[in-house]
């Protein structure tokens, strides 16, 4: 096939970054003279000195050029001035390359459509190159396979990759030969260059040192100096993708996600699988028939196409929020929450009344709340998270649940102290896990234990030696210890002016002889406590497999909530379904427990709460 000859050809700063003309040049091109603007260099110029690679891309470029066009490379025209850079995005830059190719009676040569419909209304001959949409197979693809996480590629090292699945990866050698920078240059180049032409890529950030991409299944952060010692790519990969109901959730938890919870954190250390469970919740709302939308930053969540997803990186938070009040969605998922504006932008839409599920890092449940705290006023949090999702290992680990009560923190007795309490539980078992609360000028968050289920070492000691002391003064004796200094007491209407004495004589003569102090409180009934006993065991059978562990209720147990007690404690509370069942995963702590249990023969009793 015989080459175009062009005698005069302008390029603009597209078909210079697209590395057009040097492919053309071997087989479609002959070119007597290739006529630069200094506006070109001027402006790969600046993008090269901000650290994006694309104006590097385009300086190798006419390197390469100046060696297949030697003595036919002219550099003409002034360098732009402020106003031209300033408003280059206004098309400055392109109308002072048009006016050179006018002068020039040169061709035009554009990637871009614009630019090119400018030059033919003006008369300026022009050639218009599209970006081509043929897939070209990546250095980078050949690093994965069907197990591959993420691959880790960097100058002077060796290639290596996690393998695996969430929670149990091997970081593993791919190649004995070390990488050059030229290699990773190289690779970055053909990454950028399929990103501009393929229609499911995207630069989501570019700065100075970065730049972060989305090419498929595929996120992408190259790195390079100053920003980092040098340069370096990781490429992150989807292994698995799964749907809701394999992940084996309670009935109680089943319930809470699709018809309760609309403030939902989803917390995880990295590589644990929080995008994974993500992206099958906001699957599962999909297919219900609700409008689900995303905000990401990157966009790499694989997602049906009736997902719409919106890239944060390039709006602002104003943008997202009015897109999404406007366009109303049922449910919106929140990915890679990182910073304050993440964290505000969530609590802004979530007060606004649109269900949120918000992804985050954490290595432990209640880091997820934390991380709210200073960013959001302590009384918002409740309302705007609802519901904690931990995961670990590709499972759902723990479950906490948010709420707000008016209360004396735990381990504090005067009634006067008393005030406003985030109470996070664990959600299965509703037991308080920890409070949280305004102390003097902080926000404090103390883990707290109850003492109405769980008793241990010195308390109980303490306890039973207070009953024995108090059973000399009234015959039915029930005692609390509500902290190292202090316990309740209960004891019959009738005793109380006996053992408080004249003038309160009696019961500072005692505090005094068991080294604590006393809260004398009337007894109602027989027992301040209701006891498990009071209630009738229900009968129940266990299956067990894999994933699961199923107890099986009579027919009218449907839809009751009931208690589980291992070792005479409250371990779960749980809404059997309508088959008078209790779903537990075996991936969970409480799951794990409790399958541990029924390996050793232990007791487990379940009686209506």
């Amino acid at each position: 096939m015989a080459k175009e000859v062009i005698s005069k050809l302008v390029p603009d700063t597209s078909v210079i970054i697209e590395g057009i003309i040097s492919s053309k040049l071997e087989t479609e091109l002959e070119i007597e003279e290739l006529i630069i603007h200094e506006a070109v260099l001027a402006e790969l110029e600046n993008q090269a000195n901000e650290g994006k690679i694309i104006g590097l891309m385009g300086l190798e470029e006419i390197e390469e050029i100046r060696k297949l066009l030697p003595d036919k490379v002219r550099f003409t025209g002034s360098r732009p001035n402020i106003n031209h850079i300033k408003d280059a995005k206004l098309g400055e830059i392109d109308a002072l390359i048009r006016q050179l190719a006018y002068d020039e009676e040169a061709t035009l040569i554009t990637a871009d459509k614009v630019q090119y419909k400018v030059a033919r209304a003006k008369g300026i001959n022009a050639i218009f190159i599209a970006q081509s949409k043929e897939k070209i197979d990546l250095k980078l693809e050949k690093y994965f396979d069907e197990t591959t996480m993420s691959v880790h590629l960097k100058e002077n090292t060796l290639p290596t990759a996690k393998k695996g699945t969430p929670g149990d990866l091997k970081f593993v050698a791919l190649s004995k030969k070390t990488l050059s920078q030229k290699d990773i240059m190289d690779i970055s180049r053909e990454i950028v260059e399929a990103t501009r032409s393929r229609s499911n890529g995207f630069i989501e950030i570019e700065r100075e040192g970065s730049t972060i991409i989305q090419l498929g299944l595929f996120r992408i952060v190259i790195t390079r100096p100053p920003f980092s010692d040098g340069w370096e790519i990781t490429a992150v990969r989807p292994v698995k993708q799964l749907k809701l109901e394999e992940y084996q959730l309670s009935e109680k938890l089943y319930t809470r996600i699709c018809e309760q919870a609309e403030g939902v954190l989803i917390a995880g250390s990295p590589g644990m699988g929080k995008s994974t469970f993500a992206a099958a919740l906001t699957q599962h709302y999909a297919k219900q028939g609700k409008i689900v939308k995303t905000v990401e930053a990157p966009r790499d969540l694989v997602l049906p196409d009736e997902v719409t997803q919106y890239a944060i990186s390039h709006g602002t938070p104003e943008e997202v929020r009015d897109i999404l009040l406007l366009s109303r969605p049922d449910y919106t998922l929140f990915d890679e929450m990182r910073n304050t504006d993440d964290f505000e932008l969530y609590a802004d839409l979530r007060l606004a009344g649109i269900g949120l599920a918000g992804v985050i890092h954490g290595t432990a449940p209640v880091e997820a709340i934390q991380r709210f705290v200073g960013r959001i006023e302590l009384g918002v949090i409740p309302q705007v998270i609802d519901t904690v999702i931990f995961i670990k290992k590709g499972a759902v680990f723990k479950v906490l649940s948010l709420k707000m009560e008016v209360k004396v923190p735990a381990g504090m007795t005067e009634a006067d102290l008393a005030r406003p309490v985030v109470v996070i539980r664990d959600f299965e078992t509703n037991q308080a896990e920890y409070e949280l609360y305004s102390y003097g000028e902080e926000t404090v968050l103390i883990p707290v234990t109850e003492t109405k289920v769980v008793e241990r070492g010195v308390n109980k000691l303490a306890r039973e030696a207070i009953e024995d002391y108090m059973r000399h003064y009234a015959d039915d004796v029930e005692v609390e210890i509500a902290s190292p200094q202090k316990a309740i007491v209960y004891v019959p209407d009738s005793s109380i002016a006996k053992i408080i004495g004249k003038q309160g004589a009696h019961i500072a003569q005692m505090e005094e002889a068991l080294g604590i102090s006393m809260d004398i409180r009337e007894l109602e009934g027989n027992s301040k406590k209701k006891s498990k006993q009071d209630n009738t065991e229900l009968k129940f059978e266990v299956y067990e497999d894999k994933n699961a562990i199923t107890f099986q209720l009579g027919k009218n147990m449907q839809n009751k909530e009931v208690n589980i007690y291992l070792h005479s404690d409250v371990v779960a509370t749980a809404t059997t379904g309508k088959k008078a069942t209790v779903r537990l995963n075996k991936k969970g702590r409480l799951g794990e427990k409790l399958s541990t249990a029924l390996r050793k023969n232990e007791e487990i009793i379940i009686l209506k709460k």
